[in-house]
C-alpha cells in the first residue's frame, strides 16, 4: 500500500494515478452490480471522466463533478431523480475507495 502524502495530492496523477484508477475502477463495480449497467456505464464515461478527486485534511476526499451532469447523459433515457441517485452513490463509492486505498 502507498503511503499518502496530502501535499503530494496536490499532484495526484503524477504521485498517485495507479491508486486513483483502482479506486474508481472498484467503485464502478460495486455500482454496477447495484444499478442499471448502461447507467451505470452512462455516469462512468459522460460525467465521472470528466471529475475530479480533492483531499481535505479536514473533510477527506471529494469528488468535484462538471457542471450539469445529468445534460451531460446521452443514450439513456432517465428521469433526474434516478440519475441523481445513481450518480451519487457512485460518488460515495469513489469516495469510500478513495478512503480504503489510501488508507485514510
Amino acid at each position: 500500500m502507498t503511503e499518502f502524502d496530502p501535499a503530494k495530492f496536490e499532484d495526484k496523477y503524477v504521485h498517485y494515478f495507479p491508486e486513483l484508477q483502482q479506486a474508481y475502477k472498484n467503485a464502478f463495480s460495486r455500482i454496477n452490480e447495484r444499478y442499471d449497467s448502461s447507467l451505470v456505464h452512462a455516469i462512468d464515461q459522460q460525467v465521472l471522466n470528466e471529475s475530479e478527486p480533492f483531499y481535505d485534511e479536514e473533510d477527506g476526499f471529494w469528488i468535484e463533478l462538471p457542471d450539469d451532469p445529468h445534460d451531460r447523459i446521452t443514450g439513456v433515457v432517465v428521469d433526474r431523480e434516478r440519475f441523481e441517485t445513481v450518480l451519487e452513490a457512485h460518488v460515495d463509492a469513489i469516495e469510500t475507495e478513495l478512503e480504503r486505498v489510501f488508507n485514510v
